[in-house]
């Protein structure tokens, strides 16, 4: 079998995405599992962030026809516009779907939740506006506008996987058209840039979220092949069996050695993984040969 997919398993440290919010309650999105509840930044959030960073939505165009949508036709497809890249649906006449050809999970913390709640106001905005109104802020909080607020508060190692179809990028099998092999190399690159340089802001937050520990490369298997052999625990990533045999598959490790993971010393000793560096330099050039450049 040919090796025509890219998979990569990353455990880095960020905060979560809100879900809805109660008044001025603002809480952290979770999920049910193993009988407890744990903190997430949903794979639409990341997808999104990773479009961004990596430059793919920088052709964006959006229609407005009934839905909001990308705009996808004979002349803006895939071939050409690299922000299609995460999939469309274009309901502007014929109905037009084109699957993403990337996959995310969730980023799931290591940790089950535990609240820890943030108490904020916007006391300097309201003192402006009661001094301009030539009131007290004590005394009238509705006129001036003051307003205290809270919110959840998560910020963990998580972990997620990422897979990409590296057949389908820069294909467009709606209207027949292809994007030429530079291209295609260049896409891919810039997701892995995008992981290797991840930045989230979240109510003002700003987090570096680069991986901590990284393991995957080319795979003949379109699925997350590290997905359920990934585990961290009490901050000590878990060397199974199972992960280390997965990785003498043909995988590489990547390790930033910074001492986020107690186990770092038994890591280096059983994985020999690389620097985080050194992996996204010899993944990049593993995609560019791929494709032949």
């Amino acid at each position: 079998m040919n090796k025509n997919s890219l998979t990569l398993t990353v455990v880095s440290n960020m905060t979560s995405n809100y879900s809805e919010g109660l008044g001025n309650i603002a809480s952290v999105q979770k999920v049910f599992k193993n009988r407890k509840v744990y903190a997430i930044r949903s794979r639409e959030s990341l997808k999104n962030a990773i479009m961004i960073q990596s430059g793919l939505y920088d052709d964006l165009q959006t229609e407005v026809d009934g839905a909001t949508q990308k705009l996808a036709n004979e002349d803006v497809n895939v071939s050409n516009c690299k922000a299609l890249e995460g999939g469309y649906m274009s309901t502007k006449g014929s109905t037009y779907v084109r699957k993403s050809s990337f996959y995310l999970t969730d980023a799931i913390s290591t940790e089950s939740f535990v609240n820890e709640t943030r108490f904020h106001n916007n006391l300097f905005l309201a003192n402006n506006k009661a001094k301009e109104l030539g009131v007290s802020v004590q005394e009238k909080p509705k006129d001036a506008g003051l307003m205290p607020y809270q919110y959840e508060y998560d910020k963990s190692l998580k972990v997620y996987s990422i897979t990409i179809d590296l057949e389908m990028i820069g294909k467009d099998e709606n209207f027949n058209k292809e994007a030429d092999k530079k291209e295609k190399a260049e896409r891919v690159n810039s997701i892995l840039n995008a992981i290797k340089n991840l930045s989230l802001v979240v109510k003002g937050n700003l987090d570096n979220s680069e991986p901590v520990f990284i393991v995957g490369g080319l795979s003949e298997r379109k699925t997350h092949y590290f997905e359920n052999v990934v585990k961290v625990e009490e901050d000590k990533l878990d060397i199974s069996e199972d992960l280390i045999q997965k990785v003498n598959n043909g995988y590489n490790v990547g390790l930033l050695r910074s001492k986020v993971f107690e186990n770092e010393a038994e890591i280096i000793e059983k994985l020999s993984p690389k620097s985080i560096d050194r992996f996204f330099k010899d993944l990049m050039e593993e995609v560019s040969k791929y494709y032949g450049i």
